[in-house]
């Protein structure tokens, strides 16, 4: 019995078309397409989108692509689909760590005084260094999906050509362990953005004590080996909140870009509020629902 079953015994019995690593896949794929659309809105405040810049803002729709022919692929050959999805999904890694890199120089004055180098200033108005690590929490989460684990729950991955790979947890627990650093990494990055208005608004206050306890509890359970049916609960439960949270965040970061009587300038959209940055926490909260699915998978 999945996760989910056991938490929701009403759903026991309905079975999705899609199986648990075929919707991360899935997932992984629109988030890459999300990742490209949000760095060129990000790299466009500087009114110049220099070359370099470009590489992500291109990268991201071409890599959900190239996981979606993937997923197509392995509906009848599995092998040759996960070859292609595992080096797109290490090539984001690559970018969002070349990226962070890049972001972190503009964070440092490297001929500042001693002790002036690096400054909480310098690291809250400088482009968000969290930012290109969506691309790596994207492809580490892909190429979990794309490996099958044989027995289910075994942390056994099963690779080509008969071998496997032992891990330290099982797929569920992984899974729960990645979406408490993804939450981690989403509220540091929220923290560091609202720092920039001197946490002027109650929300942002709420903002920042739902996401402590979202992060904590997929982190927790991932730790636990047989978590109960009051545990799974409480995470369920927690990322429903996520998905509500994020939502309600962008509807307030579109409301502040609006002028007067809901007129749109969307230089205000480019320069205001990132109104998709809120919805990383959304992202999070439906990517915990799905690891609560049943870890069987068939071979293609």
């Amino acid at each position: 019995m999945s996760h989910l079953e056991t938490a929701l015994p009403w759903v026991r019995g309905r079975h999705s078309p899609l199986s648990r690593d075929q919707l991360m896949l899935l997932l992984a794929a629109v988030n890459q397409l999300f990742l490209g659309v949000d760095t060129y809105l990000a790299h466009s405040i500087s009114g110049t989108i220099r070359p370099w810049e470009w590489t992500p803002i291109v990268f991201g729709p071409v890599a959900g692509l190239l996981l979606l022919v993937a997923g197509l692929i392995a509906l009848r050959w599995r092998t040759p689909a996960m070859g292609i999805a595992f080096v797109t999904l290490l090539a984001s890694v690559a970018v969002g760590l070349v990226g962070s890199w890049l972001h972190w120089q503009r964070a440092v004055l490297p001929a500042a005084p001693a002790g002036q180098t690096l400054a909480v200033y310098l690291l809250v108005w400088a482009p968000p260094l969290l930012g290109p690590l969506a691309f790596c929490g994207v492809g580490v989460l892909g190429m979990s999906a794309a490996w099958i684990e044989r027995p289910a729950d075994s942390g056994r991955l099963a690779l080509p050509w008969g071998r496997s790979l032992p891990m330290p947890f099982s797929k569920t627990r992984g899974y729960y362990l990645l979406v408490g650093l993804g939450v981690l990494a989403a509220l540091l990055s929220s923290v560091l953005d609202h720092a920039r208005t001197g946490y002027d608004s109650g929300w942002m206050w709420l903002a920042l004590a739902v996401g402590v306890f979202a992060a904590a509890v997929p982190i927790v359970l991932g730790l636990m080996p047989h978590p109960r049916v009051d545990d799974l609960r409480v995470y369920l439960g927690t990322m429903v909140l996520l998905i509500v949270l994020g939502t309600l965040g962008s509807a307030l970061h579109v409301e502040a870009n609006l002028v007067g009587e809901g007129v749109v300038i969307v230089e205000r959209f480019i320069r205001g509020a990132p109104f998709l940055a809120p919805l990383l926490f959304s992202n999070m909260g439906l990517l915990g629902i799905i690891a609560m699915m049943a870890p069987t998978e068939e071979w293609g």
